[in-house]
């Protein structure tokens, strides 16, 4: 049996660290830079990679306001708000299945 080449990509693209965490964020609406990475313990760099990658993927736009200091935004598309399920979905399923380190302590 081979795998589908779109699921491969999908499972790709949102298995890579931080991406779900970040899309998860942006389902609160949108947001700037800093408002994002403070969500989570994420480096700049990381979190300039991932949000370009999901630009790329037009799950997100960036938008520019001009403005000083220039204010940039982000926000999911209608494509990056079609995972809205399949977050909640792995929220249930984490809550329902996984321990934490704190749990096991």
């Amino acid at each position: 049996m081979s795998l589908c080449p779109k699921v491969e990509k999908a499972m790709q693209l949102l298995g890579k660290r931080w991406t779900g965490l970040v899309i998860k964020q942006l389902l609160n609406g949108p947001q700037r830079f800093s408002e994002i990475k403070a969500g989570f313990p994420i480096s700049g760099k990381l979190l300039t990679e991932r949000l370009k990658e999901l630009e790329d993927e037009g799950l997100i736009t960036r938008k520019v306001y001009a403005q000083v200091p220039v204010r940039v935004e982000y926000k999911l598309t209608q494509k990056g708000l079609a995972l809205q399920a399949v977050v909640r979905e792995i929220e249930h399923w984490a809550q329902d299945w996984l321990v934490t380190e704190e749990q096991v302590q």
